[in-house]
């Protein structure tokens, strides 16, 4: 069998995995993403950035094209429909929600050509005693050797589960998502609505003056609807009956060939994030891989982007020209990378899985300790949107 080796190898081509290629790269810093898919995984959905995901944006140098794809987003206007209550949060810094393909297409463009492996799905990782870091096998029996290795290979990572971190964990929710198109504009102007039902929570965001996006959660359905994605459009339906018209219209008028079906989502448990091993020699993890969170605070995608730049910045420190240093030395690095990351990502999970229990919670006692973690960390004044990881 074939065996080859490399200096940086990152498995997973998603958002993390190019955004940390791309900020590799613009530190004059080679390296290889493995993707086991045959193209670059771009779905229909979006992804919600905020001031700190921009300003990785900006690091990166995509951001103004980016830009161009989503319009600002300028308040979370909440209601309820029980008991008819309505709350309008203006959001002061940049927040856009901008098409995923579009980012991936955009990350993916600006690496050099062949930076990309398509179709090489890595089976195991084995610890290299040598002078490389870990020695990876791919399905097909091929032997990769690899000075650096960074997992950013989403909830089901390899190299996760090299490192003993515990498998993430499953929400008990489904999501229905997709695309509605105006043709003569929406009449939604800028803001996020979140609507809360008995037994669903709606999100409409506008992309842009006449493309909307909207999900819908509730609880697990039967298995079989949530393999069909019209018998989920017509489940939720069902379950909107008591919405404004706009909003059922807006699901009944959605493109079908933009909605998918999201069966289970996964999280890493705040505990896990604060005290899992996030290293072992020059291997480590970032993204979905290092912290998967719900969606209940929209910072996945944005703190795996951070990830980028504090590793790219880390590793940098720990090469010559554009190879990796020694063993020792990248090791050094990684723990610094390591180091920084964890409070920042431990307290977006946190938050992430208090407002989870929030939004699920049936008890009083329960609802009230969650409010109360939730002032503590600043929820309601959007802080984690401030952070600022630095320069890359």
């Amino acid at each position: 069998m074939e065996e080859e080796t490399h200096g940086i190898v990152i498995i997973g081509g998603g958002i993390c995995g190019l955004a940390t290629a791309l900020a590799l790269h613009r530190k004059g810093i080679a390296s290889l993403v493995l993707e086991k898919s045959e193209t670059l995984r771009a779905d229909g959905a979006t992804i919600g950035i905020h001031a700190n995901g921009w300003r990785v944006l900006d690091q990166l140098g995509v951001a103004a094209e980016l830009r161009e794809t989503a319009n600002l987003i300028t308040a979370y206007h909440d209601a309820w429909l029980q008991g008819n209550k309505s709350n309008l949060i203006p959001i002061r810094n940049e927040f856009r929600r901008v098409n995923r393909k579009d980012l991936i297409e955009t990350l993916a463009k600006n690496l050099p050509v062949g930076s990309i492996r398509f179709g090489c799905h890595i089976a195991a990782i084995h610890e290299d005693p040598g002078i490389h870091g870990a020695v990876l096998t791919t399905m097909d029996g091929s032997t990769i050797r690899a000075k650096v290795l960074i997992g950013c290979d989403g909830t089901n990572s390899v190299a996760a589960k090299y490192l003993g971190l515990s498998v993430p964990k499953p929400i008990p929710r489904t999501v229905l998502r997709g695309f509605t198109r105006y043709p003569h504009g929406h009449p939604f102007g800028t803001e996020f609505l979140r609507l809360r039902g008995e037994n669903f929570f709606l999100g409409r965001l506008p992309v842009t003056d006449d493309l909307v996006h909207f999900f819908v959660t509730c609880p697990n359905p039967s298995t079989g609807i949530t393999k069909d994605v019209g018998a989920m459009k017509d489940f939720v339906l069902e379950k909107l009956q008591e919405c404004p018209a706009e909003i059922t219209e807006m699901v009944r008028a959605s493109d079908p060939e933009s909605l998918n079906v999201v069966a289970k989502l996964w999280y890493r448990p705040p505990w896990q994030v604060m005290f899992g091993t996030f290293q072992k020699g020059a291997v480590t993890v970032a993204g979905d891989a290092m912290h998967a969170m719900g969606p209940f605070i929209g910072q996945g995608g944005s703190a795996g982007l951070e990830d980028a730049v504090v590793l790219a910045r880390s590793l940098a420190r720990a090469t010559v020209g554009r190879e990796p240093c020694d063993k020792k030395t990248i090791g050094v690095a990684i723990g610094k990378y390591v180091r920084e990351r964890r409070p920042r990502v431990a307290m977006l999970s946190l938050e992430s899985y208090v407002v989870g229990t929030l939004l699920r919670a049936k008890w009083h006692v329960t609802k009230l300790a969650c409010v109360a973690v939730l002032a503590l960390v600043g929820s309601r004044s959007l802080r984690h949107t401030d952070y600022d990881c630095g320069r890359l």
